[in-house]
């Protein structure tokens, strides 16, 4: 398979050169040269199969031409190690909890799979291989944990100051060794700034080879593309599901486009935004309009220019009409999404994050409009890790702390400060590399 850039069609790079270099010289985005889709022999069977074995097979496709099977199958096992459970919670609205995974976050799944397919192709590369992340939240702590300890391989973390739950700091700023969090005067959009300013600098790839383990690499978009197949196995075959995705950088939601494409039957997919919502007026006039973030309590959603949009629009062939035949968009408050949290905790004792939560509360709005079909509503993380937001929505004290959280709570946050300016960074790169 080869890959090509959102800004430039002509321009085609082997899997190596896509998930090493991450981003194209041109700023773009690789998307692959054919989207493939999974044959009559899986769709016969994969209601039967492990969630595990879904993974294989969808890695298979994508990657199956440039990666030895039996290589590819371990490490995809190895990455999908924990379930992703579909909760009913109430009527037509079922809740798929990616938050099993070492940090909590659904951004496990992405990140332990790069790091493995990462950690392959980057084998024979003596010069070694430098990571950066821009984090709103629990990218940071995923990817931190998928790479620590991986020789060879050194994890440069931005995330914006004071932007980020108390939990999720520490999870990305405790580890030491190759992990080095710097943070962020600024918010998310500068983090991700800096990042794109860096991926094709000449001068610091001289010294060491610079990727990015954001969603804008397509070794992590690819896996996240798993749970949406495993998910819908748990419903009648006839069931009208509807996605329900909170979304930030729009990745997430584009991994589930790509099940879509791949063979899956889906009616629709809802993306739900906080306040930082650029999709909804692209999607109701073709206008799309990136703006600076503002800060919201689903933190991890706090982004004014989502990369991801670039592949979204791809995909659809740059036609907002057709974008908006598939996907819908609703905007929700932060009184909303308190409200959300204590009305599900009160009608079905059932605690949703903040992420969740405008998840939930954008499902019930789709479902007003459209009350045949069925919810699946991703919960990104795990309460607990949004002590504050959580306790000021319950009370202090009703969300129980997980002990691979709890144990956090002593550890120093090892960061260093760094402005949000392009010239700074490239420069602390190029002294550090």
């Amino acid at each position: 398979m080869r890959y090509f850039s959102t800004n430039d069609g002509t321009r085609r790079v082997s899997l190596k050169e896509a998930v090493l270099d991450s981003l194209p010289p041109d700023n773009g985005l690789y998307l692959p040269e054919r989207l493939p889709a999974l044959d009559v022999a899986f769709w016969s069977e994969w209601r039967d199969l492990p969630f595990a074995e879904i993974g294989v097979r969808v890695a298979e496709a994508f990657f199956g031409g440039d990666v030895p099977a039996d290589t590819l199958a371990a490490l995809t096992r190895d990455a999908v190690s924990f379930d992703a459970p579909l909760v009913p919670v109430a009527e037509r609205r079922h809740v798929l909890e990616l938050f099993h995974g070492p940090t909590l976050a659904f951004k496990d799944f992405g990140a332990r799979f790069m790091a493995r397919l990462m950690g392959w192709l980057s084998g024979d590369d003596a010069g070694g291989l430098t990571v950066l992340v821009a984090t709103s939240g629990d990218t940071g702590g995923a990817v931190a944990h998928a790479f620590h300890g991986v020789e060879g391989i050194r994890v440069v973390i931005l995330y914006p100051k004071g932007k980020v739950s108390g939990l999720q700091e520490k999870q990305l700023t405790t580890l030491g060794g190759n992990i080095t969090a710097l943070e962020v005067d600024g918010t998310f959009d500068d983090c991700q700034r800096l990042v794109k300013a860096a991926l094709p600098d000449p001068a610091v790839n001289a010294r060491r080879r610079l990727t990015s383990a954001n969603s804008i690499n397509i070794a992590r978009l690819v896996p996240q593309s798993f749970y949406y197949i495993h998910s819908m196995r748990m419903l009648p075959p006839d069931a009208e599901a509807v996605f329900v995705v909170p979304s930030g950088n729009l990745g997430n939601i584009t991994a589930g486009l790509l099940a879509e494409r791949m063979g899956l039957r889906v009616n629709r997919f809802v993306a739900a935004l906080n306040r930082n919502d650029t999709l909804s007026p692209y999607l109701a006039g073709g206008t799309y309009q990136p703006r600076p973030s503002v800060a919201t309590l689903s933190n991890a959603m706090d982004v004014g220019a989502p990369s991801n949009f670039a592949r979204m629009r791809e995909i659809f062939g740059h036609q907002a009409a057709a974008m908006a035949d598939r996907v819908a968009a609703f905007s929700v408050s932060d009184d909303e999404t308190l409200d959300t949290i204590r009305a599900v905790s009160a009608a079905h004792g059932y605690q949703l994050d903040p992420h969740g939560a405008v998840g939930w509360h954008a499902a019930n709005r789709w479902l007003e409009l459209h009350p045949e079909t069925t919810a699946i509503i991703l919960e990104t993380a795990h309460p607990a890790k949004f002590p504050e937001v959580m306790d000021r929505a319950l009370g202090a004290g009703h969300v129980e702390i997980p002990e691979r959280l709890a144990c956090l709570a002593n550890l120093e946050k090892q960061a260093l400060p760094m402005p949000a300016d392009e010239a700074t960074f490239l420069s602390w790169l190029m002294e550090t590399a």
